[in-house]
């Protein structure tokens, strides 16, 4: 899976950009190119982390969207894998959401981009399992593309649902919580959890520990909006779509794409002048 060759040679590695339980993210120069990259070396020690290393390669260079990260090469390199991917200078939504204040128009914006790339996923029968404000990078230039595709699962005629309880407790859709068989409308659940931190600020239960998450989730239903009459009815309804605790009742990527929430929504270019702001602020903390 992995190419052969040497990357401390083909790549000048310059700072940090983040880490996670799979290893640290570095930006870095390709030498021949004079290209900015982003490499993510992966720790291998568990059997786990094998198998989420080769998840990741081969979901990213099989599935080619413009709403998907770009795979470049991936190299083993003692113990570790380094994952060269499209340098995204705009950083997480994570990150742009500390910073700055997202109106309709402009979470509309992201929601279609990211449904852009869920849909070319689910038409190949990839689920995500991940989908989150730190798993969405953005460029300068507006752009929106989804990234960290370790937790994938593939789906095929013979396995069409998934049953391991896997991603991020609060972004959890309500039948991953409770153990059942599940499809690719896990994604969208967690596109509805992060259309609300987009309108809150942080997702709902952000700060519970794991297991007292996955209790008010059970207890509570479906998350709603703190002040729903300061937000228009074409939001509202939009996140009512996508957390439908019942997952037929649930919308699909593909029907989404049709909502008027969606469709009335910003240019992603619109999202440069907020990308920009949101680096500036991160600039001024430091």
């Amino acid at each position: 899976i992995v190419s052969l060759g040497e990357p401390m040679s083909k790549y000048t590695l310059l700072e940090e950009l983040g880490r996670g339980g799979f290893g640290a993210v570095y930006k870095a120069l390709d030498a021949s190119t004079g290209q900015e990259v982003a490499i993510k070396k992966m720790t291998l020690q568990e059997e786990m982390s094998e198998e989420l290393a080769v998840n990741e390669i081969l979901v990213m260079r099989d599935n080619r969207n413009p709403n998907i990260v770009t795979y470049l090469d991936s190299y083993l390199v003692g113990a570790e894998v380094w994952l060269a991917m499209e340098f995204m200078d705009g950083g997480t939504l994570f990150d742009v959401l500390r910073a700055v204040y997202l109106e309709e128009g402009q979470i509309g914006a992201v929601c279609r981009e990211c449904l852009q790339g869920l849909h070319f996923l689910h038409c190949r029968q990839v689920v995500h399992r991940d989908i989150k404000s730190g798993n969405v990078l953005v460029g300068m230039d507006g752009s929106v593309k989804l990234a960290d595709f370790g937790l994938c699962a593939q789906l095929s005629p013979e396995r069409s649902k998934c049953s391991s309880s896997v991603g991020t407790p609060s972004w959890m859709a309500s039948e991953v919580v409770r153990g059942e068989a599940y499809g690719p409308k896990v994604d969208i659940w967690s596109l509805g959890i992060m259309g609300l931190e987009m309108v809150e600020g942080e997702a709902p239960y952000q700060r519970e520990p794991r297991l007292r998450v996955f209790e008010l989730i059970e207890r509570n239903g479906p998350p709603k909006l703190q002040n729903p009459r300061q937000h228009s009815a074409l939001l509202r309804d939009f996140l009512r779509c996508c957390l439908q605790a019942d997952e037929d009742r649930r919308w699909s990527a593909q029907e989404l794409l049709q909502h008027p929430f969606v469709t009335s929504a910003e240019p992603a270019s619109s999202l440069a002048a907020l990308i920009i702001s949101a680096k500036q602020v991160q600039e001024d903390w430091r």
